[in-house]
């Protein structure tokens, strides 16, 4: 049994996920902002985006997107990568959620970028959107060799 108990400890240990603050652009007319994001990554799997969302506005969105930006240890951007729509956020409310980057190989010594680049509304069929490339590309300044 105490031989049980150490291996099971072992094996929580090991499985622990290590922690890494993302970084979060935004426009300054986005009706979602993105809150706290961190990379939890697990050896042997993807790693994986907890954040929080809040609707900024007076009105219930039907739905938002999000999108990840990851880059190299060199600052340079390797994949881009956008979770399905995540659905309903009330007004003035805030959801937390994840995405799992597995669109492509993630440097440990990289960093991740993410934001929010489309909504809609309930009841509507225009779409909030916009390009923050840039954005996430300047928030990552190149690192020399």
């Amino acid at each position: 049994m105490i031989l049980l108990s150490a291996t099971m400890a072992g094996m929580l240990v090991a499985a622990a996920a290590a922690e890494q603050a993302a970084i979060v652009v935004a426009a300054a007319d986005s009706p979602v902002k993105i809150g706290k994001a961190t990379v939890l990554t697990v050896a042997g799997d993807p790693p994986v985006v907890l954040y929080s969302a809040t609707n900024q506005t007076s009105e219930d969105l039907e739905q938002f997107t999000v999108e990840v930006f990851i880059f190299d240890a060199k600052g340079i951007l390797k994949t881009q990568q956008m979770a399905p729509g995540r659905r309903t956020l009330e007004a003035k409310s805030t959801k937390y959620s994840t995405i799992v980057l597995d669109g492509g190989p993630v440097d440990p010594a990289g960093s991740i970028v993410i934001c929010i680049n489309q909504a809609q509304r309930v009841n509507s069929d225009d779409w909030w959107r916009t390009d923050l490339r840039k954005a996430a590309e300047a928030a990552v300044p190149p690192k020399k060799p």
